[in-house]
């Protein structure tokens, strides 16, 4: 997406702050998780989330403060799980899925649908309607597999300030592995960024525990669509071989191009899994109610109306 504005802090290597550091410290003794140090590439993880037990209250201790319109009972009916893999500074990822219905007689195979919120840490709004869609989808009795990941960057939302980047500075967003990323990420960043430090995209592609997370789900769950929400820009963007929805709510289409390392490039372009970028006009402060459940309507419609079309969609290697 285009650069965003939020609030902006430097983006070299961080160390954590005395705040986060207790925060990582309630999350490592809630879900048991193991030190920093000892944190591997997060593993390919094919089954849903549903076996662990659910931890809702464990992730709105550390998220609900910096929710904007969340109350602590839409948090832990989301019943969030920790998925087992962790940030960089060790604090849990966290997702739940709703499966599709079970209906009788019914022939079409369930569309899987990824959602993840929070790429960039200091979108706030973005997490929140990744958490508020999740009671929506348990509502709808269409055929689809829902799974959510409404905090992906937890370090740079924990963050005082909220970071962009994660907790090594690392642009989520720009850490990618499209074709010729080693070439095009470093020099887009030098030359069109001015090496915005906000904008890093990593030594690396795949280079961070977050996008390692993201790029296994994409493998293991092989979504039909993901839907990957932002903001502040009022926006809708699209990337991949469907196309696309003209508006969600009060959002327009204005497809803004792609960048070297980010998802929508990666995983529409290259992967050929259609990637649906939400762009929330304010990163603090969430749309009415009403705007909220007509964008979720009219993604509902729209998938609806290309539904044959994604199910035949298969992502490419």
């Amino acid at each position: 997406m285009a650069p965003r504005s939020g609030v902006e802090r430097g983006a070299s290597a961080q160390r954590p702050t005395p705040a986060q550091t207790t925060l990582v410290t309630a999350a490592r003794n809630a879900a048991s998780l193991p030190a920093a140090d000892a944190v591997v590439p997060a593993p390919v993880v094919a089954a849903a989330p549903v076996a662990a037990e659910p931890s809702g209250p464990r992730a709105c201790a550390l998220f609900l403060q910096r929710l904007p319109s969340v109350s602590r009972t839409q948090c832990e009916e989301a019943l969030l799980t920790p998925s087992g893999s962790v940030s960089a500074h060790g604090v849990p990822l966290f997702w739940r899925d709703v499966p599709a219905p079970v209906v009788r007689g019914a022939a079409d195979a369930p569309l899987r649908v990824l959602i993840a919120g929070a790429i960039h840490g200091d979108e706030l709004t973005a997490a929140a309607l990744a958490l508020r869609w999740i009671a929506f989808a348990e509502q709808t009795e269409r055929p689809v597999h829902w799974r959510f990941i409404p905090v992906l960057n937890p370090d740079g939302l924990l963050a005082k300030p909220a970071t962009r980047t994660n907790g090594r500075g690392v642009d989520l967003n720009r850490n990618f592995p499209t074709p010729g990323w080693e070439k095009d990420a470093p020099l887009y960043w030098d030359k069109r960024t001015k090496r915005d430090p906000r904008r890093f995209p990593g030594k690396s592609p795949l280079s961070e525990p977050e996008s390692q997370f993201l790029h296994a789900q994409m493998a293991a769950f092989r979504p039909h669509l993901i839907v990957s929400i932002h903001a502040p820009y009022g926006v809708l963007d699209f990337d991949g071989p469907l196309s696309p929805p003209e508006r969600l709510g009060r959002l327009w289409l204005d497809q803004v191009g792609i960048f070297p390392g980010s998802l929508g490039n990666y995983g529409g372009v290259h992967r050929g899994m259609p990637v649906v970028t939400i762009e929330l006009p304010h990163a603090l402060n969430m749309p009415a109610d009403s705007e909220v459940r007509s964008m979720w309507r009219d993604l509902l419609r729209w998938m609806g109306e290309h539904w044959p079309e994604a199910l035949g969609t298969e992502p490419r290697p």
